[in-house]
């Protein structure tokens, strides 16, 4: 595994380890974290970690055309007076995020500094948010980053009220333009709504790196 210093470059991805552990260090610099996407790698640490970079194989990804929505969750989005907006609330949304406890996890993977990174990716229009509102509250959600190339590499997703970030991820696939949907690794939750695996060289082939 590869430490990283403060030069801007990441290591060849098929060097990382079998569980998609590439290198470790570095910073969440603008650059960096541009880098890091655009070459098939996401930071996930813990506040307790340095830096932890991964490129996984295989990957877990969702094509939009494959979108599953099951009878009940048609029902749900029937019945339900939610509203679904874009780039309303990042900042909300991101810290919700880091607020929600997950199976496994004694603490959040959303650090203070990891916050601050993805805020300024969004004030330079490359992170992206989906909020869904009850009247004015807001209870569901989603963030991650749009690599201008047709790739929308997702990074976490947090709900208050049951089903409500499911409304938000199938409103917000099922008016997209992209090909695919990075979700990174996989979870039984993305894959009930069709997401799949494919081999790290594939999606590579994705984001345009020969």
């Amino acid at each position: 595994m590869q430490y990283l210093n403060t030069d801007i470059w990441f290591p060849d991805v098929n060097k990382a380890s079998p569980e998609g552990l590439l290198a470790f260090g570095g910073d969440l610099s603008t650059e960096r974290l541009l880098l890091a996407y655009n070459s098939g790698i996401f930071p996930w640490f813990d506040s307790e970690e340095p830096i932890l970079w991964w490129s996984p194989d295989p990957r877990f990804v969702l094509f939009p055309e494959k979108l599953k929505v099951s009878k009940s969750m048609r029902q749900v989005m029937r019945n339900k007076d939610y509203k679904v907006t874009v780039n309303k609330d990042f900042r909300g949304v991101i810290r919700q995020c880091a607020k929600m406890k997950r199976n496994g996890q004694g603490g959040t993977w959303i650090t203070e500094t990891m916050i601050d990174a993805y805020i300024k990716l969004h004030e330079l229009g490359y992170a992206k948010s989906i909020e869904v509102w009850d009247d004015d509250n807001l209870i569901a959600g989603l963030y991650g980053i749009d690599l201008n190339n047709g790739v929308f590499c997702g990074e976490s997703m947090f709900s208050k009220e049951s089903n409500a970030s499911k409304v938000g991820f199938i409103s917000f696939i099922q008016n997209t333009n992209y090909k695919l949907i990075d979700c990174q690794v996989y979870t039984n939750h993305l894959e009930s709504l069709g997401a799949e695996e494919i081999s790290r060289g594939t999606f590579l082939e994705y984001l345009n790196i020969s």
